[in-house]
């Protein structure tokens, strides 16, 4: 069985009692290689009562060791996005940052929850330039963006409707069409109630490498891997049938949401993949791959 390997000081990002606006909780965090260090754009809770969720920074040098900013880098502004900013995924694409998010729009009576895809840009993660949203007609999420153009057109991978993940091309980034989907949850198994996109897939010789999130009936969130064909994104080239994260550690199984391994970010350093991930929507951890050790299980 192909598992990663935690590290052994996770959680390496927790709450701080000294700033409001993540003393709740920090976690789901976008991963991205920024003027040769690992910057995560992160998740962060502060006031329970109305659970709006902001963006923190935080910079290393190896990956493990973390230098936070003091105040949040991106804070919910557009009407779209009032009650949230949530799960963020960083694509390098035509030069910039692109940034793939949950807006919250409403609260809907009952406690359900308008949200759908926003997108957002910067060159120098200090100024962002909003997109507005995308897939509307659908409540969206997971959505992540391919690095790179395929046959001549944008690729999005996203979970609309639910439970399935799907694909969908666009030739301005704005108008989504030929929705596709190609994976969907698997009976009596580790992800038989949901699956969703984790990070930005991962050009290889191979295919594009995907580090997904899988749901069971128990509500336990796992991650896995697949591999997509370079040219034909919706065809799967081979998936590891177990899953390489289960919850398992006390910060992965306790905290606001149990049970929860959830990854919106993975970079390439040192002959590794470094994943980082959420655990229980409470602090976030890292965990690492030999890189040809994964690609052997694929």
């Amino acid at each position: 069985m192909v598992s990663l390997t935690r590290y052994s000081k996770n959680p390496i990002i927790v709450p701080n009692d000294n700033h409001d606006w993540e003393k709740g909780g920090v976690f789901n965090c976008a991963a991205t290689i920024y003027n040769e260090q690992v910057l995560l754009l992160y998740r962060a809770i502060g006031n329970y009562d109305t659970y709006i969720s902001t963006f923190g920074l935080a910079l290393s040098k190896d990956g493990y060791n973390f230098e936070q900013f003091a105040d949040p880098i991106m804070v919910p502004e557009a009407e779209y996005e009032k009650f949230g900013i949530e799960d963020p995924r960083i694509t390098f694409l035509d030069d910039k940052y692109y940034i793939t998010y949950t807006a919250v729009k409403t609260l809907i009576p009952a406690g359900d929850v308008e949200f759908h895809i926003g997108v957002a840009s910067t060159l120098d993660f200090k100024k962002f330039e909003r997109h507005g949203t995308i897939i509307n007609e659908y409540r969206d999420k997971d959505g992540v963006l391919f690095p790179e153009k395929i046959n001549g057109r944008y690729v999005l991978m996203h979970r609309a409707p639910e439970p399935d993940m799907w694909i969908a091309y666009s030739k301005d980034l704005k108008n989504w069409t030929d929705h596709t989907k190609f994976f969907a949850p698997i009976e009596n198994s580790w992800q038989d109630f949901k699956v969703g996109a984790g990070a930005p897939p991962i050009k290889t010789d191979e295919g594009w490498l995907e580090f997904y999130h899988g749901v069971d009936k128990n509500l336990h969130y796992s991650l896995g891997a697949m591999l997509l064909d370079l040219d034909e994104p919706s065809k799967i080239i081979s998936r590891i049938e177990d899953p390489i994260m289960i919850p398992e550690e006390d910060y992965e199984i306790h905290g606001d949401v149990p049970n929860v391994c959830f990854t919106c970010g993975v970079v390439e350093k040192e002959n590794k993949y470094f994943v980082y991930y959420g655990g229980a929507d409470k602090v976030i951890g890292v965990a690492t791959i030999d890189k040809s050790k994964l690609m052997q299980a694929l």
